[in-house]
């Protein structure tokens, strides 16, 4: 028998103590009488009887309550079921060139600017796709490392997806407020893009992954131009570590690109901002780790670029199941509210109360 929440039988101490209180008093409490002859030979009535024992009673009530809420259980099956695992770095530029509106549906109007085209910018369209990607991929480690001028760690390896798309609704670019101009006023260098960084942070958090297979989605629209670590050595690295990296590049070059700005006010606008784009460095990455680049410069080729990914690498490992319970919380609970209702009616009918 296992118990789901097993921290609540710590509830069980201070009950202990008040039972062992209540023994101790017990075997202490009397009165010195050198004539005991002259004492009558039943000393004590039922009601005081029932009055020493309806502690116990709901002592005991009590114990049973909070073995229930600890649910004890035994699993019926021990399965063993067959899952395609691996361990997926995903890895998501952050720069401010992520709020280019390139990936917008033909026909968006941008001559009145507005919240609303935030959900089009190239990172809100990325992490939408990423989302439905996670969704798709119920049994693998994921984890999700974010750069721009820095790399972070936004979400280490894990199978709670849940926590990890939670984190990724957090994903932001860095604060950098814009005139009506476009130039920006303040807030970090939004124009640094850390590739060499991002990548080496997302093999740190793959180097001690137990699946066998394990990849890098390295997504990035610019050109690698901070960090430590070069590109090339981070590719290097990854490729003496058996980890594909796979790239995704969202960009357009020579042309200029709607883009998402805001004023001092807080104010939408958009301006045409020519964007840079190496597209022959992400090749590079993925080739010398045995990979593929998906170059991408739109919502649907995004789209058909993840879904390819999500066939090349499986992994087949036998994983142990306990998907169905038998609970048994119910009979503890029903004896326990037994007895705390046994103690609370005995202890009134003993002091008169329900006389």
């Amino acid at each position: 028998m296992t118990f789901a929440t097993p921290l609540m039988l710590l509830l069980l101490l201070p009950l202990g103590l008040a039972a062992w209180r209540l023994l101790r008093r017990g075997r202490r409490s009397g009165i010195r009488f050198s004539a005991t002859s002259r004492l009558p030979a039943k000393t004590a009535g039922w009601r005081a009887k029932l009055a020493s024992l309806t502690p116990f009673i709901l002592l005991a009530g009590l114990a049973l309550l909070i073995v229930a809420a600890a649910r004890p259980r035994t699993p019926l099956a021990h399965d063993k079921k067959s899952i395609d695992a691996i361990a997926i770095a995903m890895t998501v530029d952050v720069s401010g060139s992520m709020d280019a509106l390139d990936l917008a549906p033909s026909g968006t109007d941008f001559r009145n600017p507005s919240k609303k085209l935030e959900e089009w910018t190239r990172l809100s369209v990325v992490k939408r796709l990423f989302a439905e990607f996670v969704e798709k991929r119920p049994d693998d480690l994921i984890g999700l490392v974010s750069f721009g001028t820095y790399a972070t760690t936004v979400a280490p390896l894990t199978m709670d997806h849940e926590m990890l798309l939670h984190a990724l609704k957090g994903v932001e670019i860095p604060s950098t407020v814009f005139d009506a101009q476009g130039n920006a006023i303040g807030g970090e260098d939004e124009a640094n893009t850390a590739i060499g960084d991002g990548l080496a942070t997302a093999l740190l958090r793959l180097k001690d992954a137990k699946p066998k297979s394990k990849i890098v989605i390295l997504l990035s629209d610019g050109v690698s131009n901070t960090g430590v670590v070069e590109p090339k050595d981070a590719a290097a690295t990854a490729a003496k570590m058996g980890v594909k990296v796979y790239c995704i590049g969202i960009g357009t070059a020579l042309r200029r690109t709607p883009r998402l700005v805001r004023d001092g006010y807080g104010r939408y606008g958009v301006v045409a901002d020519r964007m840079t784009f190496d597209e022959r460095q992400l090749k590079g990455i993925a080739a010398a780790t045995g990979a593929m680049y998906f170059p991408v410069n739109d919502r649907d080729s995004l789209e058909k670029a993840l879904a390819e990914i999500d066939q090349l690498e499986t992994t087949k490992l036998e994983a142990d199941a306990y998907d169905r319970w038998d609970e048994h919380f119910a009979a503890f609970l029903f004896g326990g509210a037994v007895l705390v209702f046994l103690a609370v009616s005995l202890s009134m009918f003993a002091s008169r109360r329900l006389a």
